[in-house]
């Protein structure tokens, strides 16, 4: 079983959005992809965010998204700030 589960990532990720504006993420398919984006940011030598050593790249990117040490931003916020923080 995956911990923390979809349901809560996606909890977790929504939490700063306030009442009546758009969830940042609607499906565990935009974590999937949330996920492997940051693993592959991890594996192409990103410093981890998360003190846990963990010895998967995806493992970090779960714990850095559950820990809200990183942000998902939507295709039109991409071009602001490219730092290994956002997704």
């Amino acid at each position: 079983m995956l911990h923390p589960s979809y349901t809560d990532l996606m909890r977790v990720v929504n939490s700063e959005v306030e009442p009546g504006e758009q969830p940042v993420v609607n499906s565990r398919y935009s974590i999937v992809i949330a996920t492997a984006r940051r693993a592959r940011q991890l594996i192409d030598g990103a410093t981890p965010l998360v003190d846990i050593q963990y010895p998967k790249p995806l493992s970090i990117a779960i714990e850095e998204l559950y820990e809200s040490k990183v942000k998902i931003v939507g295709d039109d916020d991409s071009n602001e700030d490219n730092s290994d923080q956002n997704i």
